[in-house]
């Protein structure tokens, strides 16, 4: 069970630091190039990157629960 929670934990994480990569640049790319004024705040970036981890790790934690009262031998 352990191992399939930290790779949920771990794809959420990643996901998250991609997403809010992304977006940061695609706010100072049309801050540059469209001369519209944005706004990053650091309570943004924050709860987005709380309501991912927290996405992964909830639908994370059912098939994990499921997959660790499986056989094995039997799930093969």
């Amino acid at each position: 069970m352990m191992q399939f929670l930290i790779e949920a934990i771990m794809i959420s994480i990643s996901g998250g630091l991609i997403g809010a990569l992304r977006g940061i640049t695609t706010t100072k790319l049309i801050t540059h190039f469209m001369y519209w004024p944005t706004l990053i705040t650091q309570s943004s970036v924050v709860l987005s990157f709380l309501v991912c981890f927290v996405t992964g790790v909830f639908f994370g934690y059912y098939p994990a629960l499921k997959a660790s009262r499986l056989n094995p031998i039997e799930a093969l």
